[in-house]
């Protein structure tokens, strides 16, 4: 089939007001970038003439400025899901212009599929390459792309330059049945692969090709430094301990590793040290220092969802694709991230905390209980099925005017049933096992900041002390409080709640 190739305005004039869009890509990797561009510029247009356009956007992560940033700007988005980290469209949430729904990662594929987000219209996936029979070859990511293009009207395929045709064979793609029909996943170890190297559409859906040459907005992240390696040492310690007393096996298991700066600290303290053997990840996202470690034959394979890698890092491995092609694998993020294959792989998920509480509960998506920082992402999907759970923070922010460890948390993302580990640059609490009580002992002691060790000493004389989870109703975000009067928490009184 002769498709037709468009420019990215003229497919973007395909998207009318109130349509869904469904979007490749997860995080800035492959996802769509010259047809959103355009489709911004549509709707100041409208808006200009009075006329109301806004979208709803279906993704299978964050995207990039050209995606989530212009279109924030524009006004164009009324409805966004799942994770995302654009400053614009983070201010239109917490402003209240954006109906925000923060989702499961995992979850995000089969909740289109099962009709609660509504149709999918258009979907517009970023391909290397197309072929006159349907099948569309991904770039960097996977996200949900096979199943937006399968519940899509029409599809616009971005064809991009800026991806090697090398990638060609990297993905894994792979769609469950819906229930009552869902069979397991048949993934017994991370390189595992059980579907095709493409996604099989009906040519005639695909309504244009719209050839670019962009590539991905990649994110930069901060150097490690002396507080983000000190807590990528704890961890590296905390685990070759573990493995020493036989917790985990002695050929290691495999690993999951959230975005940032302090993720690639603790892969680097985990490729020194030398005492862990050669493993593999069963992740999300792979980031540069992952590709260093599988260079350096510390990582063995990686399995994700995408590759979320600077510019020159994603060159280099299309340019020795001979190398990297049987030690990655990129899969839709329902699989990835799918909760049955983590548990039975027995991945150890190690993610970050913006703040904990005394008895392990884990804030990760909102700053003082109410703004949304990105989103829960898949942290959660690993979380609760992991062989062990671990959440990293720095034990202060701003200068210390801030203790990631607070009474109680201002907004629940994790509870204490499914975090097992919290490690910050002061030390590691070992929560297994251990009774509420035990674990606020626990945090205190090897977690918390020496200027808030008796801050938090004192919150607990509140408390009763006899109850299975001690609290003083009146007190317990009084800390969040005194950070909203005075900007800095270590002001709290607790004398006014005695």
């Amino acid at each position: 089939m002769a498709f037709n190739y468009i420019s990215a305005a003229e497919a973007a004039s395909l998207i009318k007001h109130g349509y869904n869009i469904g979007l490749s890509g997860f995080t800035p990797a492959g996802t769509a970038k010259a047809v959103t561009a355009e489709l911004a510029k549509i709707a100041e247009a409208e808006h200009a003439k009075g006329n109301p356009f806004q979208i709803g956007i279906f993704t299978g992560a964050s995207t990039g400025d050209s995606c989530d940033g212009v279109l924030s700007r524009a006004k164009a988005i009324r409805y966004r899901a799942p994770y995302t980290t654009n400053s614009d469209f983070r201010k239109a949430v917490n402003s209240g212009e954006i109906a925000y729904n923060d989702i499961h990662l995992s979850q995000m594929a089969q909740e289109v599929r099962y009709g609660f987000m509504g149709k999918v219209n258009i979907a517009i996936i970023e391909a290397c390459e197309v072929t006159p029979d349907g099948k569309i070859y991904l770039t960097a990511a996977g996200g949900i792309a096979p199943t937006v293009c399968r519940l899509a009207d029409q599809i616009i395929v971005e064809l991009n330059a800026a991806h090697s045709k090398s990638a060609m064979g990297l993905h894994d793609v792979y769609e469950p049945l819906d229930p009552p029909y869902r069979r397991e996943i048949p993934i017994y170890k991370p390189s595992d692969r059980i579907g095709q190297p493409y996604i099989q559409v009906d040519p005639k859906k695909i309504v244009g090709i719209v050839e670019t040459n962009w590539p991905d907005e990649a994110r930069g992240f901060a150097d490690a430094d002396p507080l983000t390696d000190k807590i990528g040492q704890n961890v590296a310690d905390f685990l070759a301990a573990d493995m020493k007393r036989g917790i985990i096996p002695s050929t290691f298991l495999p690993l999951q590793s959230g975005v940032g700066n302090i993720a690639n600290a603790v892969l680097g303290a985990l490729g020194r040290d030398k005492t862990i053997p050669a493993f593999e990840m069963y992740t999300e996202v792979i980031q540069n220092s992952v590709i260093g470690l599988i260079r350096d034959g510390r990582v063995k394979f990686g399995s994700a969802c995408s590759l979320t890698v600077t510019n020159d890092c994603l060159q280099g491995i299309y340019d020795d694709m001979d190398f990297f092609r049987d030690k990655l694998v990129l899969r839709p993020s329902e699989i990835s991230n799918n909760p049955e294959v983590v548990r039975r792989l027995g991945v150890i998920s190690i993610n970050t905390a913006i703040e904990a509480d005394l008895y392990g509960n884990v804030n990760s998506t909102h700053i003082g209980g109410t703004k949304m920082m990105n989103g829960i992402g898949g942290s959660g999907d690993f979380t609760r099925n992991a062989y062990i759970s671990i959440f990293t923070c720095p034990s202060v922010a701003k200068e210390g005017k801030i203790s990631a460890i607070v009474p109680m948390v201002s907004h629940h993302d994790h509870t204490e049933h499914d975090v097992n580990i919290i490690i910050t640059e002061q030390g590691v609490a070992d929560l297994r096992g251990k009774s509420p009580k035990e674990r606020a002992q626990a945090i205190i002691e090897n977690c918390v900041h020496p200027d808030y060790k008796n801050i938090l000493w004192d919150y607990l004389k509140l408390t009763d002390g006899k109850s299975q989870t001690p609290q003083a109703a009146r007190a317990a975000l009084a800390m969040h409080a005194e950070l909203a009067k005075s900007g800095n928490m270590q002001n709290v009184d607790w004398a006014q709640y005695k």
